[in-house]
């Protein structure tokens, strides 16, 4: 089952959410260079699909499938399971998996003047209730953390293990408000993850209170999504710091048409993968622990 790269060398990818738009685009661009990609999805026909396209493309010897649900802990050792009795290893680590927490009204997202850089009315936008709330720290955060978790061991046999956690501007300090989220995630020498953990379970709690979440210095909208990717901006800095040697980043792809944008957006899903796959195959950890948004360089 094993490919050689264009390098010479068997290299192994996991990509979560794989079977659509950034995702495949990854999947795509990662086989092109060789790389035997494990695309993941949680639904299995949409996933084989997605790599019946791939085959079409004439990357049959570098696609292969394996269901995931990275908020099943099952799901992902089976995956884990599975790299390892057929690989032995894993080189490539890309986190894409994620959901917006709240219901989006296409139409009114298309005609808020986003993509001209305008300042939407997110209350016309976003509809956000408890449980989609819930879903989405738990799939956003927490299971791109166990599958960093479940997959190290397998990474670590690699010359050079590479984790990209795909994340958003909209996590970033800048945009976040004043109060204990941003004072936590701010304090980077003493940032743990049961200090992230902390956060999250209050800022669910505060949710499922029912008050106004900006009056608690939550994010006023998307507020799920915001707090999530932010939490998972802090784990990457702590996984970063836990092995230096590795090479660990989180990039914001841009404003992508997908699934999750409703197909609006500036830049295609091939477009948004280049900077994700860029960081995928930079060697020997340079750079690490670092946030970009696009190429550019950004502060977490």
């Amino acid at each position: 089952m094993a490919v050689t790269t264009k390098s010479g060398v068997s290299r192994y990818a996991v990509v979560s959410g794989g079977n659509k738009g950034i995702g495949f685009a990854i999947c795509k661009q990662l086989a092109s260079e060789g790389i035997t990609v494990v695309l993941t999805a949680r639904d299995e026909k949409r996933g084989l699909d997605a790599v019946d396209r791939l085959r079409e493309l004439g990357l049959s010897d570098h696609v292969i499938f394996h269901q995931l649900d990275v908020t099943d802990p099952a799901s992902i050792a089976s995956l884990a399971h599975f790299l390892n009795t057929h690989f032995g290893k894993l080189d490539i680590l890309v986190n894409n998996a994620a959901i917006p927490g709240a219901i989006v009204d296409g139409d009114a997202l298309a005609n808020s003047g986003i993509e001209k850089g305008l300042q939407p009315n997110w209350t016309k936008i976003a509809a956000e209730n408890y449980e989609l709330a819930e879903e989405a720290v738990r799939t956003n955060y927490h299971g791109a953390k166990e599958m960093c978790k479940s997959l190290i061991p397998l990474l670590q046999f690699s010359n050079s293990p590479t984790i990209v956690m795909l994340a958003s501007m909209m996590g970033t300090l800048e945009f976040l408000p004043k109060g204990r989220l941003k004072n936590v995630l701010s304090d980077v020498e003493s940032l743990t993850e049961e200090k992230i953990e902390g956060i999250l379970k209050q800022f669910l709690e505060e949710f499922k209170e029912g008050d106004s979440l900006e009056a608690k210095g939550w994010p006023a909208f998307m507020a799920a999504y915001h707090v999530s990717k932010a939490a998972l901006n802090g784990y990457t800095r702590i996984l970063a710091r836990t092995y230096p040697s590795w090479g660990i980043n989180a990039v914001c792809p841009g404003y992508v048409r997908t699934d999750m944008t409703k197909s609006c957006g500036v830049l295609s899903p091939d477009e948004g993968a280049e900077v994700v796959v860029r960081l995928a195959l930079l060697p020997n950890a340079a750079p690490s622990g670092l946030f970009f948004y696009r190429s550019e360089e950004k502060p977490f």
